[in-house]
């Protein structure tokens, strides 16, 4: 696959966008995870607990998030005809930091530019009592 990327009148064609691959195996959080999460999951299946599920995508997620080996793009410009190669990322926003804090941008400047303009806001919070929070967390439906 295949993407063009027009270079800008002011960038020579060895000059880029400023974008740089993200290296999430280089993270504390990343390199913590890989190295303690199988223990820690295979000792609680000794003991016969399990953790739910959306935990284990979620940290089965940041282990593939931004790895090429679990897939990526091949972007090539059109002027220069450079190529490079962009990771999927896992589009997570519950335990990932790199996507958590892009979705957390993106959210912010919708609501700016888009509905807060629009339409008059009031917001109302709900909270269950501290001892629910689990159970619901664990049996969503």
């Amino acid at each position: 696959m295949s993407l063009a990327r027009n270079a800008t009148a002011s960038q020579s064609p060895t000059q880029t966008n400023g974008y740089e691959r993200h290296q999430p195996d280089q993270t504390l959080l990343y390199q913590l995870v890989e190295q303690h999460y199988p223990a820690f999951k295979a000792s609680l299946e000794a003991q016969g607990q399990h953790l739910p599920r959306y935990i284990q995508q979620e940290f089965n997620d940041l282990l593939q998030c931004g790895r090429l080996e679990y897939g990526f793009m091949r972007v090539r410009c059109e002027d220069c005809h450079h190529e490079r190669l962009v990771a999927f990322s896992c589009k997570r926003r519950g335990f990932c930091p790199s996507c958590g804090a892009r979705r957390m941008a993106e959210s912010a400047a919708l609501l700016i530019d888009e509905v807060f303009p629009k339409e008059p806001i009031r917001q109302w919070v709900l909270s269950f009592p501290f001892q629910l929070r689990f159970l619901l967390a664990r049996h969503p439906q």
